[in-house]
């Protein structure tokens, strides 16, 4: 007689690279309307229902290129409540206009120093906004522009943000000392969902640092997830300069999508530097609307192990002589890649218009791989300058040639190159002390690849 024949196991369900694994549940975003003003929880509803149509990424112009499948959260549960008021006082770090410090559903401290409070400007949460000012509150955060309907992770924050930063610098204030918000982040199986709003009145000028490290809570195997917007608004001749430092943990996935809407003659400059995280997908909108506004924006990317970076970068020119200069460079080690996808786009009211976009990835090892897609889309013929430039590759041997001639170690000679190359941000960082954390950074990881090997000859 024949034995039963075994049962075979179930295959796993194989997921699409667009696959979100994320659930978001309704219940979640009706727990949080309930809590807050009429309006806001209409803007969480209706954003929820754009998540739940929304695909992953669109784009008619390039082929899109998007990976979620090394984002496992299924076990991953939003924060239900946090803090909205500091725990305690803090002492603000030497050379500081203004220090907030989040960590997981708690806020350690935010501390102004006597200059800016007298000068007006308010640095608080965003629960702490909404409860004080709501009508404030509604024009930041209801604002159909302020963040794109198109964008289905940027509907998520949107709907079921548990946590937020606000920074007002009122008109004509100019601060000399930055800005910190340090947001601590990786608790196992928990999402810490924000909004950071930047406003500056007419003339006003501010320096923000951002950096994101991994949460003293985090357990290794265990994902959790980050995922937040960056608002900014800036008024009428007003200039920001932002730097973020993202060095989460090995555990984290993180979205970002920042936003820019920036008014007549005001200028932005971003300086945003991906080292950390398992999965990061970075987006950046600019919206050029004033006449003579500018951006500047530099990406980088150090990317080991089996990271993935997904960044895209959208500049849209709608004023009058505006200008855009926009990089994003990667440098990968291991089995680490990147995807570096950009467009600008010239409206019909955008006369004069002058817009760079650069995309340069370096592979440093045979298993990486770069993706570089910039484009354009012009509908203003009288343009200054439209143009973008991309190229991946490895180590260019002629550099690596003349620095050996001059008696230069290989391995010194490539991590001179290396950091040479992603020196462009480090230099925009506009704090000195950020600046050198950053290059210890890019130096350690530097050091553990060549530990593992990681820069064999691509």
């Amino acid at each position: 007689m024949n034995a039963p024949a075994t049962p075979s196991r179930p295959r796993p369900v194989r997921r699409a690279p667009t696959d979100l694994s994320f659930h978001l549940d309704p219940a979640f975003v009706e727990t949080l309307a309930a809590r807050e003003p009429d309006w806001s929880g209409a803007d969480r509803r209706a954003a929820l229902e754009r998540f739940g149509a929304l695909p992953i990424e669109t784009n008619h112009l390039y082929t899109t290129y998007v990976d979620l499948r090394a984002a496992t959260l299924e076990d991953v549960r939003p924060y239900e409540t946090v803090a909205t008021t500091p725990a305690s006082t803090l002492e603000i770090p030497p050379d500081t206009a203004a220090f907030a410090s989040f960590e997981e559903d708690g806020i350690p401290g935010i501390e102004l120093d006597e200059a800016a409070t007298k000068a007006g400007v308010t640095l608080e949460s965003l629960g702490a906004l909404v409860a004080r000012d709501p009508a404030t509150a509604q024009r930041l955060l209801a604002d159909a522009g302020s963040l794109p309907e198109t964008d289905r992770l940027a509907q998520l924050t949107r709907a079921a943000w548990n946590q937020g930063a606000v920074l007002r610098v009122p008109a004509g204030v100019k601060l000399t000392q930055p800005v910190y918000l340090r947001w601590a982040v990786g608790a196992a199986d928990r999402g810490l969902i924000t909004r950071t709003i930047v406003e500056l009145g007419k003339g006003a000028e501010a320096s923000l640092v951002e950096v994101l490290v991994p949460s003293a809570t985090a357990t290794p195997g265990r994902q959790s997830l980050l995922t937040g917007t960056t608002e900014v608004i800036l008024g009428e001749n007003a200039r920001l300069e932002m730097a973020s430092v993202q060095e989460l943990g090995p555990d984290t996935v993180a979205f970002q999508h920042r936003v820019a809407r920036i008014g007549t003659g005001a200028s932005l400059h971003w300086a945003l530097a991906q080292v950390g995280g398992r999965l990061v997908r970075s987006r950046v909108d600019n919206r050029l609307e004033g006449d003579r506004s500018s951006v500047e924006q530099v990406e980088i990317v150090f990317g080991g192990d089996e990271q993935l970076f997904d960044l895209t970068s959208y500049t849209t020119h709608i004023g009058r002589d505006t200008t855009g200069n926009l990089l994003s460079k990667g440098a990968l080690l291991d089995r680490a890649r990147s995807f570096m996808k950009g467009m600008i786009v010239i409206d019909r009211s955008a006369v004069g218009t002058d817009s760079f976009l650069g995309e340069f990835g370096m592979n440093l090892a045979k298993a990486t791989r770069s993706v570089a897609i910039p484009s354009l889309e012009i509908d203003q013929p009288d343009c200054r300058r439209a143009a973008h430039a991309s190229s991946v590759g490895p180590i260019d041997e002629s550099q690596l040639f003349y620095l050996e001639s001059r008696g230069i170690p290989p391995d010194e000679a490539r991590k001179f190159i290396v950091l040479g190359f992603l020196e462009p941000v480090v230099a925009r960082v506009p704090v000195a002390d950020a600046q050198d954390r950053l290059r210890d950074l890019l130096e350690q990881k530097w050091d553990a690849g060549i530990d593992t090997g990681a820069t064999a000859a691509a």
